[in-house]
């Protein structure tokens, strides 16, 4: 499907929406509070602004969806606000606590611990340092906003992308309840849910609610005795107290844990598998993949599709014994103090919040033993407070905030990736069928046919002495020497070290420990200029962040630092994958403090010509602070003057400067990242039917891009040079292609429009369209932190579209709510989708990552009793059993370059052929159950 195909469906749906499903967000949303109790019963009501106001009078871009359309759609995080809000997406990868959320496009791509997202994320009012921390269960849900565009001046912490706000449903006051309900579904799914509020006396009442659920795996596991992988395994209980003992004094104390234990989450082989070759003509001309054929022969085990229009299995092997872990532990305590002195207002946010995660994957995907990685893990301790006053002056005209915010978090993170068990013997592979293919020998264990070596070096040594195939002779009689250890090992012994070991070996343990501290003054104020009619709203904020590293590497390669110490060098890729040497960095020591500062602001002129019409337009200013990069490939690799030409010139270099040939902890890190936003909007409240439109415009100066290359993260700041580079920043080198630091400019842009309606035709009915057209995008002449050459990895970003941003995304929905009879019966149908157009999924936007455009249709019927004291439900997402995958990555030491590279001009310096195989995460296929609720 292509992205003229999903507009012709949307428009075609639109004026057929009452007859057809489709889907997104209920019309009206849970009053907030009494103030609203007079409202229009149609009118959505959001906080998002700190006061309570209807949809249509809020002069910015939100997304308002009630805890009934969650429930309906079947959501139980925040990866389902996808179907409900088309300017969002959540997508991840490798682990479900590590999804990355994107607003209009921009988001913080990858899993890297030391990036915080451009999507904030605040649950109950408490920010939560990581997008992937709110992943867990979260219980009954009163609603959810998403804002739009930067924020700082209203939440205590700022972002450059927009913001999630989440309001769990809280304690009633003088009133007893209980409620529960049982899903089963297929994948043997099972969920209990309840949750009971019980009064005690006139001012005070406590609520607890609870979930449980598991569910078997959707991605079959092809290796003997291994547990289908993708399950759930996960439950949550959460406490809450509210106190109000006087009309001016309300208390709200809230306390959770929650806890995972699953084997999640695999990747399958993206197909077409192929292997590419540049023709004359610069174009590409597809083949059999011979690196393909030799995994397979070595028992990779891949699974091959045999169907023509899809590009995966939900199936894969893994190396036996190793897990796909997914553990966490999330736990917290938070207490929101608000008293009303009359004239103006407090409320005061206190919370603390700890988080660990372990995480474990099978590294290369597949049945051979490449790549472990058993114990990454993770721990976000992290303490919050907010502060906010607010009132009115000048009998209304003036409406005022101001508040302070501080944070301090402590991220810990301990990581291993070592060879597997089949490492050398691939490694040798590979080596071989690039050096002298005919002595490839998968059956050998070392995967070497000695006798052809020997052979081969024979014939070469009867050449004439000034041939230069004679060349080779050196370096192939140094790969069998040993002929019980040929290849890697046979050049371990004649360097001196017959008996380092490859496999097992890498990062053993290396620990980070990222101490952060923020700190923010911000304020944001309306003047009615006309009462009214004319409204114009000031926001500020002062921001200040320091963030202090200690680092302490445990790595046991020893192979790669004698290689490269060597004449033999130039076969150092794979004994490298990990680094061999590494310093340790102690806190306060050189290059291990971030400290930044920055002013932030908005401005918006609002206009309502009539009562029902409001018209805006603003400007932003947002901001996200820089840090490091909690992976030590991002150090430069040591050089040796004996045996590299350049490494003289490298190492006179300053330091603290990139390509000194030093490791140094200045090389971990990535600046702040900015943007200006404009935006211009209109929201007209009619009757039976709201229509908000916004068209927006914003730079991304510094954008925070993390690509993860298949083993580890690379981080870098997206810049663009105002002069032209000459394709320097297209081309397979990494020293070509800078620019002067006075001569940056923004490198990303996100522009496009919106367009949200609700109709509500009947009382039963209510009917949801939207539309988002983004065009977010790199510009050319690229450049990364500081002005430094793009990295050749990211050669296909000049002028391409950001990962995972598509183009138009339509999201729509019907509920019907109608009465049965006059037995006090009531039923539902709900049906909603989400549509969207083709998006390419990696980060460095090879096409073969690019998802085609597709449509998710989730759908729920039920029938409930009197006052819906019983309720049954059969429900279905994914209905129609869409195949996609949400991103695409390079699958792990296996093959190199794409279509991208072997096209790529010649002058380029990119290899001409490419043997690359891909990896994709897959989302969900289609689930279906029933649901039994009970309430008095």
């Amino acid at each position: 499907m292509r992205s003229t195909f999903l507009i012709r469906c949307f428009v075609t749906a639109a004026p057929l929406a009452l007859a057809m499903p489709a889907a997104a967000q209920e019309a009206a949303a849970p009053v907030a509070d009494q103030s609203q109790a007079d409202a229009d019963p149609g009118d959505i009501v959001v906080t998002a602004t700190r006061r309570s106001e209807a949809l249509s009078d809020v002069p910015i871009a939100i997304s308002a969806v009630s805890g009934e359309t969650l429930q309906n759609t079947g959501a139980t995080d925040v990866r389902a606000l996808n179907q409900v809000a088309p300017s969002l997406l959540v997508s991840g990868a490798t682990s479900e606590v590590n999804f990355t959320a994107r607003i209009r496009g921009i988001g913080t791509v990858g899993e890297n611990a030391g990036l915080e997202s451009s999507v904030g994320l605040f649950i109950d009012g408490v920010y939560r340092s990581r997008t992937g921390v709110g992943l867990s269960e979260l219980g009954d849900i009163e609603r959810v906003e998403v804002l739009r565009g930067p924020q700082g001046t209203l939440f205590g912490r700022n972002s450059t992308a927009g913001l999630i706000n989440i309001v769990t449903k809280g304690p009633e006051l003088g009133r007893f309840m209980a409620k529960g309900s049982a899903t089963y579904g297929n994948y043997d799914f099972v969920r209990l849910d309840g949750a009971v509020n019980v009064p005690a006396g006139e001012n005070a009442a406590f609520r607890l609610d609870g979930v449980w659920q598991q569910r078997d795996g959707y991605i079959k596991a092809l290796t003997p005795g291994e547990p289908d992988m993708n399950d759930r395994d996960r439950w949550l209980v959460r406490g809450q107290f509210a106190y109000e003992p006087t009309d001016a004094l309300k208390v709200r104390l809230i306390g959770d844990y929650s806890t995972r234990d699953e084997n999640c989450c695999a990747g399958v082989l993206l197909g077409p598998v192929r292997g590419l070759t540049r023709q004359a003509d610069g174009s590409a001309l597809a083949g059999p993949n011979a690196l393909f054929g030799l995994v397979q022969a070595l028992g990779a085990n891949y699974p091959t599709t045999t169907s023509a229009d899809r590009r995966f299995e939900y199936a894969m092997p893994n190396t036996p014994g190793t897990r796909y872990t997914s553990d966490s532990d999330d736990w917290g305590v938070s207490g929101e103090i608000s008293y009303d002195f009359g004239g103006a207002s407090l409320t005061s946010i206190t919370a603390y919040r700890d988080y660990k995660n372990k995480q474990g994957q099978d590294g290369d995907f597949s049945a051979l033993g490449l790549l472990d990685r058993f114990n990454l893990d993770r721990r976000f301790r992290l303490f919050s407070q907010e502060l906010r006053v607010q009132g009115e002056l000048f009998d209304g005209r003036l409406d005022w905030l101001v508040g302070g915010y501080f944070s301090n978090e402590k991220l810990d993170v301990s990581d291993d990736i070592k060879y597997g068990k089949d490492f050398e013997r691939y490694a040798n592979c590979t080596l071989f069928s690039s050096v002298l293919p005919t002595a490839v020998l998968p059956s050998n264990p070392f995967c070497v046919n000695v006798p052809v070596v020997q052979a081969t070096i024979a014939g070469l040594n009867a050449l004439p002495a000034g041939d230069p195939r004679r060349a080779s002779i050196g370096t192939l009689s140094s790969l069998i020497a040993n002929t019980a250890r040929p290849g890697f090992g046979s050049l371990a012994a004649v360097l001196g070290q017959p008996n380092i070991a490859i496999n097992g070996t890498g990062n053993v343990d290396t620990r980070y420990r990222q101490d952060s501290e923020n700190y923010a003054f911000f304020t944001h104020n309306t003047i009615d200029i006309i009462e009214d009619r004319l409204m114009l709203t000031l926001g500020a904020r002062y921001t200040h962040e320091q963030k202090n590293l200690a680092a302490d590497a445990n790595l046991n390669n020893t192979l790669c630092p004698l290689i490269v110490n060597s004449v033999y060098q130039s076969l150092a890729a794979l004994p490298c994958v990990t680094n061999g040497t590494a310093p340790d960095f102690a806190a306060g020591s050189p290059g291990t403090r971030f400290t930044d500062s920055e002013w932030t602001g908005t401005a918006v002129l609002a206009f309502k010509p009539i009562d029902t019409l409001l018209l805006y337009g603003s400007v932003s200013k947002g901001y996200k602070a820089g840090g490091f990069n909690l992976d030590f490939s991002a150090l430069d690799r040591p050089c040796y003057v004996a045996f590299d030409t350049a490494c003289a010139a490298r190492l006179a270099l300053p330091a603290n400067s990139s390509g000194n040939g030093r490791a140094e902890a200045s090389d971990l890190g990535f600046a702040s990242e900015k943007v200006w936003a404009y935006e211009i909007g209109a929201k007209w409240n009619g009757p039976g039917i709201d229509i908000n439109l916004a068209a927006f415009y914003q730079a991304y100066e510094d954008y925070q891009l993390n690509t993860y290359n298949g083993v580890n993260f690379e981080v870098t700041n997206i810049q663009s040079c105002k002069d032209d580079l000459g394709g320097g920043d297209r081309d397979n080198s990494a020293a070509t292609g800078g620019c002067a630091a006075d001569r940056l400019r923004p490198g990303v842009i996100s522009k496009g429009f919106e367009i949200e309606t609700f109709l509500r035709p009947h009382r039963d009915i209510s009917v949801n369209m939207a539309l988002t057209y983004v065009d977010s995008f790199y510009r050319e002449n690229l450049v990364g932190t500081g002005g430094r050459p793009l990295s050749p990895v990211l050669f296909q970003l000049p002028g391409g579209n950001v990962s995972n941003s598509s183009r138009y995304a339509a999201t729509a929905g019907i509920s019907w709510t109608p009465d049965i009879g006059d037995s006090g019966l009531t039923g539902l149908v709900y049906f909603d989708t989400r549509l969207q157009s083709d998006t390419n999924t990696g980060s460095d936007l090879d096409p073969e990552k690019i998802q085609d455009g597709f449509a998710v249709v989730n759908g729920r019927i039920g029938i409930y009793g009197d006052k819906r004291a019983w309720g049954l439900e059969l429900w279905a997402q994914n209905i129609f059993a869409q195949r996609y995958f949400q991103i695409g990555a390079e699958m792990p030491l296996q093959g190199s370059g794409s279509i991208g590279s072997v096209t790529a001009p010649v002058s380029a310096g990119f290899s001409a052929t490419a043997n690359q195989l891909f990896v994709g995460f897959p989302g969900e296929p289609r689930m279906y159950g029933v649901t039994l609720r009970g309430s008095f």
